[in-house]
C-alpha cells in the first residue's frame, strides 16, 4: 500500500511539472485574450486542444518507450529520431523562451507604467534571466519535480487569496463577446487545434520529461494525463478570473493595434493594479501566480536546453567544438541572453503575443506531423527533405500573416492547412523514398555504370603495361605504391598482396585480417604524419577508443588488396579515423571506423589532443 501511495505521487509529481512547465507565455496571456474575445467558448476552444495535445503526447511516448525493453528505450530511440530535427527542436525552444520572456514583460510589467521605461525593462529582463538561470542550476531534471511540486502549493496558495478577496467587487457591466458564428472565430480555432495538438512532439522540455519519467519507472500516460488536468484547471481559473473582472469594467482597458485588432492580454494586471489600493492583497497575489508560471517554463526551459546542447557536443565530433571550451558551448547562458535581447527589442517596438504563435500554427506544424510519422515508419533513412520543409513552412507563415493583418479568416486556415497537406503529400507520393535518402547514402551507393567504367579502366591500363607487369591484377597495381603507404588527397593509402597467410581453411580471407590490415595502415599512417613520436619518452599514448567494421565482400590469396584510412572528424577529446578496403578490381571490401582518445603515459589520465597530435593530424582532416 505503502509503495503504491508513493508511486502514484511520484506520477502526481510528475504530471504537476509537466502542467506548469507548459504554462509558458502562449497559454498563460493568450487564454486571457482568447476569454475576452469570445467567452467560455473561446476559452475551451483554446484550452481544450492544449490540453489534449498533452494527453495524446503521453500515451503515443508512453508505446513508444514499451516497444523495446529497458529504461533507456525511449532515449534511445530519441537520440535516432530526433536527429533530423535537432535544429527544429532548438528553434522551437529559442521561440518558446522568447515568447515567454516576451509576454512578461509586456503584458506582466509594461502595463504597469513604472518609468524610465529604458532603465526598468532591461532590468526586468536581467531579474527574469537571473531567476531562470539559478533554479535552471540549482535543480536538474531529477530534482525539478519537487521545487514544482513547491511552485504549485504557492500558485494554490495564491488563488486561495484571491478567492477570498473578490467578493467584494460588485458588477458594474455586461461584456459583449465577439460573436461565434463568425469565419473570424474559425479562423484562430482552426490553427489553434492544429498547434496545439501536435505542439509538444518538438518542445524539449516534454521529451526530457517523458525520457526521465521512464528511467523512474513511472507511467508516461498517466503522468501527462494528471499533467493535462492541472494545467486545464489553471487556465479555467485564469480565464475565470478574466470573465469576473470583464463583468466589473475591465474591458476598458482592451486596447487597439496593429490592423485595428484588438487585444486583451494585460487586462487583470491593468484592472487589479488599479485596484491596488483597495484589494493590494489581490494584485500581490495574482502577480505571485504570473511570476511563478512564467519561472516554471524558464527554469524548464534552461534545463532542456543544457540537456540539448550537452547531449549533441557529446554526439559531434565537429571541429568547431576542439576550438571553443566545452562549458560555454553547453551552457544554455548564451541562448538565453540571445532570448532576452529579441524579446526586449519585441516590447520597445510594441509587437503582440499572436505574432509569436503564428510560427507554432504554421512554420513548426509540418515537421511537427512528419515528426510523429517517422515516429512509425519502418524506414533506416535519417534524412529530412530540409530545404522543402522550410520553404514550405516560411510560405505558410506569410499566407497567414497576409490572412491576419488584412482580415482574411480563410487565408488563416490555409496556412495552418498547408504544411499537414504537404508532408502528406511527400509522404504518399511515388516518389516519396527519393524524399527520405541522405546525401551520405547517396555518395556510398556505387553504380553498377561506375563499376563497369572502373573495371574497364583497370582492364585497358593493365593492357598497355610490359609483358612483365600485364599479368598484374587490373586496376590497382602493389608495385606502383610504395610499401610505406602514401597520400591521395586525404585518404592514406596502403597496398600489398594477400598471401596464404591471411586466409582460413576454406581458402578466403580470415575475416580478423581486415582489422589487421586497418590495425597496419593506422600505424603506417602515424608513422608519416608523426616521423618523430616516441614511445620511450612520450608523454601521452594514443589508445583505440572503438572500433568499426562493415563487411562487403571477400577476397582471396595473391589478391592486391587497398587499404585506405583518413581523418573522418575531431573535437577536443577524440579523433574518429575511417577505413576502406579495395580489391584490384576497385570493388569494396569493406569500410568502417573507429574512435581514438589520449591519456598520459604516467597516469593514463584522459588529456585533450596534444598539440603535436593536432598540429599533424589538422593537415589532414
Amino acid at each position: 500500500m505503502k509503495e503504491t501511495l508513493s508511486r502514484w505521487f511520484n506520477t502526481f509529481l510528475w504530471g504537476n511539472t509537466v502542467a506548469l512547465s507548459w504554462m509558458w507565455g502562449l497559454g498563460l496571456f493568450f487564454s486571457v485574450q482568447f476569454t475576452a474575445q469570445y467567452g467560455l467558448v473561446g476559452f475551451a476552444s483554446f484550452a481544450v486542444p492544449n490540453a489534449l495535445g498533452l494527453v495524446l503526447f503521453g500515451f503515443v511516448t508512453h508505446h513508444i518507450a514499451r516497444r523495446n525493453p529497458g529504461s533507456e528505450s525511449l532515449a534511445k530511440f530519441f537520440t535516432n529520431w530526433s536527429r533530423p530535427f535537432r535544429l527544429v527542436f532548438f528553434l522551437y525552444q529559442i521561440l518558446a523562451i522568447t515568447l515567454t520572456l516576451f509576454a512578461f514583460i509586456r503584458y506582466a510589467w509594461q502595463p504597469l507604467h513604472m518609468g524610465p521605461e529604458l532603465l526598468y525593462l532591461p532590468l526586468t529582463l536581467l531579474v527574469a534571466l537571473a531567476a531562470a538561470i539559478l533554479f535552471g542550476e540549482e535543480f536538474n531534471i531529477k530534482r525539478v519535480k519537487f521545487s514544482h511540486g513547491v511552485f504549485l502549493l504557492m500558485i494554490g496558495a495564491c488563488i486561495a487569496t484571491m478567492m477570498l478577496q473578490l467578493n467584494d467587487y460588485a458588477v458594474t457591466t455586461v461584456h459583449e463577446f465577439a460573436p461565434l458564428n463568425d469565419w473570424k472565430f474559425f479562423g484562430y480555432v482552426v490553427p489553434i487545434c492544429i498547434g496545439f495538438l501536435i505542439g509538444p512532439w518538438l518542445d524539449l522540455q516534454q521529451w526530457q520529461r517523458a525520457i526521465q519519467m521512464h528511467r523512474e519507472r513511472v507511467s508516461i500516460a498517466a503522468s501527462f494525463l494528471i499533467g493535462a488536468v492541472v494545467f486545464f484547471l489553471l487556465l479555467l481559473f485564469h480565464s475565470t478570473m478574466t470573465l469576473w473582472a470583464l463583468n466589473r469594467g475591465a474591458g476598458e482597458f482592451i486596447r487597439q493595434g496593429i490592423a485595428e485588432r484588438t487585444y486583451a492580454q494585460e487586462v487583470l494586471v491593468r484592472f487589479l493594479y488599479n485596484h491596488i489600493g483597495e484589494h493590494p492583497y489581490v494584485f500581490g497575489a495574482y502577480a505571485i501566480f504570473l511570476c511563478v508560471c512564467i519561472l516554471t517554463t524558464l527554469d524548464s526551459g534552461y534545463i532542456a536546453i543544457r540537456w540539448f546542447l550537452q547531449s549533441h557536443v557529446r554526439a559531434s565530433n565537429h571541429p568547431i567544438f576542439s576550438l571553443i571550451p566545452e562549458r560555454l558551448v553547453t551552457s544554455p547562458i548564451p541562448t538565453y541572453l540571445l532570448c532576452g535581447v529579441i524579446a526586449l527589442v519585441a516590447v520597445f517596438v510594441r509587437l503582440e503575443l499572436e505574432y509569436f504563435m503564428i510560427f507554432y500554427a504554421t512554420f513548426f506544424v509540418g515537421y511537427a506531423l512528419l515528426g510523429i510519422t517517422r515516429a512509425f515508419m519502418n524506414s533506416p533513412a535519417n534524412a529530412i527533405p530540409q530545404i522543402k520543409m522550410f520553404c514550405i513552412g516560411s510560405l505558410a507563415v506569410v499566407i497567414f500573416a497576409f490572412g491576419y493583418f488584412l482580415y482574411y479568416p480563410a487565408f488563416q486556415i490555409i496556412g495552418s492547412l498547408l504544411p499537414l497537406g504537404y508532408v502528406i503529400w511527400i509522404l504518399i507520393k511515388p516518389s516519396s523514398a527519393e524524399e527520405f535518402v541522405s546525401d551520405t547514402e547517396q555518395l556510398e551507393a556505387t553504380s553498377p555504370r561506375a563499376i563497369s567504367a572502373l573495371e574497364t579502366a583497370g582492364s585497358a591500363t593493365a593492357a598497355s603495361l610490359p609483358a612483365s607487369t600485364a599479368a598484374a591484377p587490373s586496376g590497382i597495381t602493389a608495385w606502383m605504391h610504395p610499401p610505406e603507404g602514401h597520400f591521395e588527397d586525404k585518404w592514406f593509402v596502403y597496398t600489398f598482396v594477400a598471401t596464404y597467410a591471411d586466409t582460413n581453411s576454406v581458402g578466403n580471407v580470415y575475416f580478423g585480417m581486415y582489422a589487421m590490415w586497418v590495425g597496419k595502415t593506422r600505424e603506417l599512417f602515424f608513422n608519416k604524419v608523426m616521423p618523430k613520436f616516441n614511445l620511450k619518452d612520450t608523454p601521452f599514448y594514443i589508445l583505440t577508443r572503438s572500433f568499426e567494421h562493415k563487411f562487403v565482400h571477400e577476397t582471396r590469396e595473391f589478391e592486391t588488396v587497398t587499404v585506405k584510412i583518413r581523418i573522418a572528424n575531431y573535437n577536443r577529446k577524440f579523433v574518429t579515423l575511417e577505413h576502406e578496403i579495395y580489391d584490384s578490381h576497385i570493388k569494396l571490401l569493406g569500410k568502417g571506423k573507429q574512435s581514438l582518445l589520449f591519456v598520459s603515459s604516467s597516469d593514463y589520465r584522459m588529456l585533450d589532443i596534444p598539440p603535436e597530435v593536432y598540429s599533424a593530424f589538422v593537415m589532414h582532416a
